[in-house]
């Protein structure tokens, strides 16, 4: 079980890394808008990401 958590983590790692190696003029401006988002819209958006995140684990398992 180590090992696959491990593992989702590195793979979160590359995930993350990939927009600003692309297009960091684009992640800048999205993390820019982000900051001027209030809690409660970055907790709705946390919640949807996690939720989608679920839904996809259990379709493919």
């Amino acid at each position: 079980m180590w090992l696959s958590l491990a593992t989702a983590l590195c793979l979160v790692l590359v995930i993350e890394g990939l927009m600003p190696f692309l297009a960091p003029a684009t992640w800048k401006r999205m993390l820019a808008a982000v900051s001027l988002m209030g809690e409660r819209q970055l907790r709705v958006a946390g919640l949807l990401c996690m939720l989608t995140g679920t839904a996809c684990l259990y379709l493919i398992r």
